[in-house]
């Protein structure tokens, strides 16, 4: 019997989620999304405030297996770390990479940003 496999991608039960997310995205969120987009940035489809498992991340290629997390003032809190954390390990745990650049870099050199993700790309 063929084994079941697990859909871990945009379960339904956290689709109010997501779009609350898109709905109210932060500044830094919403100006990488314009250079991302409509595959903007070498012809890499990214989806944004996509879900894998039960976490939601800012940023998913799936040609890449490749997670952008933009991080803000809430992400140095101690409680926060230690999510960030978890949520780390589960991500790589399913074969994705991570990368993660602060919202002030966005903002300050945005070129630097879309660099150290086109780096990430296989080919």
């Amino acid at each position: 019997m063929p084994r079941r496999v697990e859909k871990i991608h945009n379960e339904k039960r956290l689709k109010a989620v997501r779009r609350d997310l898109r709905n109210n995205a932060m500044p830094a969120e919403a100006r990488l999304w314009e250079c991302l987009k409509q595959r903007r940035l070498q012809g890499r489809k990214f989806r944004r405030q996509h879900s894998i498992g039960a976490y939601v991340v800012d940023f998913y290629c799936p040609a890449e297996k490749l997670v952008v997390e933009l991080d803000g003032a809430p992400h140095q809190d101690a409680l926060r770390r230690v999510y960030d954390a978890e949520r780390a390990s589960y991500l790589v745990e399913q074969g994705l990479q991570i990368v993660r650049f602060d919202n002030r870099t966005v903002f300050e050199d945005l070129d630097t940003v879309l660099e150290g993700i086109a780096w990430h790309f296989k080919g």
